[in-house]
């Protein structure tokens, strides 16, 4: 399994427990579940990011 598919499934992982346990998608939102999601998208990006880079440099 590639480096890639592994941060892929973390992320996964990561917003089926927002969604079930911080209620990340529920109808009262507010900026600090906004900026959570933002963030751990954001983290998702950067993992990539470096997977891919160590994955060519192999």
């Amino acid at each position: 399994m590639s480096n890639t598919s592994k941060v892929i499934i973390i992320y996964i992982v990561g917003l089926i427990f927002g969604a079930l346990f911080l209620d990340i998608w529920s109808s009262d939102t507010n900026i600090l579940k906004a900026l959570l999601g933002l963030g751990w998208t954001a983290l998702l990006l950067i993992g990539i990011f470096f997977a891919e880079k160590n994955e060519t440099k192999s």
